[in-house]
């Protein structure tokens, strides 16, 4: 063998020996990690606002020590950061999970109250009644899930810290559900379904008597006009009464407004 050959061979074999130096093969800094540190870590990343980086560390955290309060906490506060994510679906099913993992758990109230949060999707102050969308004009399905749930932690929790912001939201959806049942009976009476009209008009009342003043004004005033264009002068007359007791200085209060005969018919 030539000294070329054997310097060759000596190369390699060094290379070989070596080998973790030339190709960086470095430890991995977790592996050593126990929960504790895990936590730590993913804590630090969501204060951070990096909450994809957070949610990775607390998933290792529960797939390595399943077990523990480091675990349960890891769990919530996975449901935190898909929350402010903007992913609700991941939020809603990290919180599901908690909850039937863990029905008894001590900060149950605080699982309740991310997914109420999660399903109102504005973070309004407690006082604050202006936001750049109503959710009056939004599909009302997420506002009465938010209600439900704000509901349920108010009655099984009324001590809890998070008890009293939830009764100011409780508050605002009843505002948006009853304003949005107003909208919708305003529609159907443009559209002349009369009948279906009164009936969503009077669910503000019956199921919103919480609303606010001119919401249920409003609902009174279409239930007088949609029973008059159906010729119901009984009915008419039962919410006009209603009207007058409670607003009477609405225009429908004024004598001759509504006839005595109905003038529905000229509306068809």
């Amino acid at each position: 063998m030539n000294r070329s050959v054997m310097g060759l061979a000596a190369l390699a074999l060094a290379v070989l020996i070596g080998g973790c130096g030339w190709f960086g093969d470095k430890k991995d800094p977790k592996k050593d990690w126990g929960p504790s540190e895990f936590y730590g870590a993913a804590k630090e990343e969501l204060n951070n606002g990096n909450y994809e980086n957070a949610i990775k560390l607390y998933e290792q955290l529960e797939s390595k020590f399943p077990f523990g309060k480091f675990a349960q906490q890891a769990q919530m506060e996975i449901a935190y950061a898909y929350y402010k994510l903007g992913d609700s679906a991941q939020a809603l099913s990290a919180i599901d999970r908690f909850v039937k993992l863990h029905p008894n758990h001590p900060n149950l109230d605080y699982a309740l109250y991310l997914k109420g949060l999660v399903n109102f999707k504005e973070d309004l102050g407690p006082l604050a009644r202006v936001i750049s969308q109503d959710l009056a004009d939004r599909d009302p399905k997420a506002a009465r899930e938010s209600f439900e749930v704000f509901k349920e932690l108010v009655n099984r929790f009324p001590e809890s810290r998070y008890a009293g912001d939830s009764r100011e939201r409780m508050i605002y959806l009843i505002e948006a559900l009853a304003r949005h049942e107003v909208h919708v009976a305003q529609y159907y009476l443009k559209r002349r379904a009369y009948l279906a009209s009164a009936n969503r008009a009077q669910d503000v009342l019956t199921r919103f008597p919480q609303a606010n003043p001119e919401d249920r004004r409003l609902a009174l005033g279409i239930m007088v006009e949609a029973y008059d264009r159906m010729g119901m002068g009984d009915l008419r007359d039962d919410a006009k009464k209603v009207l007058a007791r409670n607003f009477p200085n609405d225009p429908l209060v004024a004598e001759g407004k509504n006839r005595t005969t109905s003038w529905w018919k000229f509306w068809n």
